[in-house]
């Protein structure tokens, strides 16, 4: 029987990682460089694109039953980290049309082969990866270019997991990052009301929340209509898309009055009339955005923490009743793709343990791979893992 919903804690083995950050380098510094991504297709690679899409194996991953991501790697074209797109409003209309795409082939896939909301947790989720961080700044994802979560848990290993620490930072957006939901609530739920969704209905959190975790808490959500015969309707990403828009230009309106003290619309915003008369309109957005910003003048440890630049984690995954729900999520603790539906992922180096989930782990990404090859989006990679289309262990 189930117990109380409350966010889990669970461990995830990996293996030993076959390659060695040069002496000097900090772990992200190295992640970055195009040699690594290199490596990371070499070793993990499973497909890529013309548009230079890689889906690649997450070998320090979040679970061991379905886990991949599908990365726009920019590494040989741009070789400063801090100048690749980090966000799908970034992405060139092509690139972006086959992320959506992938997305729904794979997707598709996970609700195919995972059909029981009451076994399993499927979501997708890509990251905005801030180009403005320092490179070597605690909580800086280890590859800084835009990607795109792909994971299952089973139900049953979350009932069993240890309950997670409720106040762990990782689990909302905490600190000053609490800022729009918890100082800001009422403006920012009425922002996104003003937009004109046909396909995404908003939806109370509480109404979409896992049972097992109580997750999402608080962020504004949308049921996709139709589910999964929509996921490939061009319509119900350009709504996708609004979602982002929408929080982007929040983000850049509230911080930017932090940062400069002055009443205006962003030069880049995408509803400039919504900015004026919402955001810029309502004296409480005004009062904490300058309560902040005094704040941040004498506060240097504090002022530090500030990520400027939007920063977001945008999801699509299947709640309790099999609905399929979108959520997004100011993202400024670096909290992980899983910690929005309350699941908390502590990894482990165990190649024992890693060893023995490895094969079928392997199989059905090769599984799921070979969608995208019949779409004709792309080639597959040859790995030394799995030179053809079945896993092969190493003598």
């Amino acid at each position: 029987m189930a117990g109380k919903a409350t966010p889990k804690r669970i461990i995830t083995p990996h293996p030993k990682i076959p390659i060695e950050v040069p002496e000097g380098m900090a772990p992200v510094e190295f992640f970055n460089s195009p040699a690594n991504l290199k490596n990371l297709a070499e070793e993990n690679g499973l497909f890529r694109t013309p548009e230079d899409l890689l889906m690649y194996r997450k070998l320090i991953g979040h679970s061991t039953e379905f886990d991949t991501s599908i990365i726009y790697d920019t590494s040989r074209k741009i070789l400063d980290p801090l100048g690749r797109p980090v966000r799908r409003d970034q992405m060139p209309s092509r690139p972006r049309k086959i992320w959506e795409q992938m997305t729904a082939i794979l997707f598709d896939y996970m609700l195919e082969k995972y059909p029981d909301p009451a076994k399993h947790v499927v979501m997708s989720g890509e990251a905005s990866l801030d180009a403005t961080w320092p490179l070597n700044k605690p909580g800086v994802p280890s590859i800084r270019m835009i990607h795109n979560h792909f994971i299952v848990f089973p139900v049953k290993d979350l009932e069993a997991a240890e309950d997670a620490d409720p106040n762990d930072v990782n689990l909302t957006d905490a600190g000053h990052n609490s800022l729009f939901l918890r100082h800001l609530a009422d403006v920012y739920m009425e922002f996104f009301e003003g937009l004109d969704l046909q396909i995404l209905r908003p939806v109370p959190g509480d109404e979409v929340s896992l049972s097992v975790t109580g997750y999402p808490q608080g962020l504004p959500s949308w049921v996709l209509e139709d589910g999964r015969e929509r996921l490939y309707d061009k319509y119900f990403w350009y709504e996708y898309q609004q979602i982002l828009l929408r929080f982007l230009d929040f983000y850049r309106a509230f911080f930017g009055l932090v940062s400069t003290g002055e009443e205006r619309v962003p030069a880049q915003a995408n509803f400039p009339n919504a900015v004026q008369d919402i955001l810029l309109g309502n004296h409480r957005f005004i009062r904490v955005a300058r309560d902040l910003r005094e704040r941040v003048i004498q506060d240097p440890q504090f002022a530090n923490e500030i990520r400027w630049q939007p920063a977001y984690k945008q999801l699509l995954y299947r709640d309790d009743a099999g609905r399929l729900v979108v959520t997004i999520s100011q993202n400024s603790v670096g909290n992980a793709i899983t910690e929005l539906l309350g699941i908390v992922v502590k990894r482990e180096c165990d190649p024992e343990a890693y060893a023995k989930v490895e094969e079928p782990l392997v199989n059905k990404l090769l599984e799921a791979r070979e969608r995208l090859i019949e779409a004709d989006l792309g080639e597959p990679i040859t790995t030394k893992h799995w030179p053809g289309n079945r896993f092969v262990r190493a003598a």
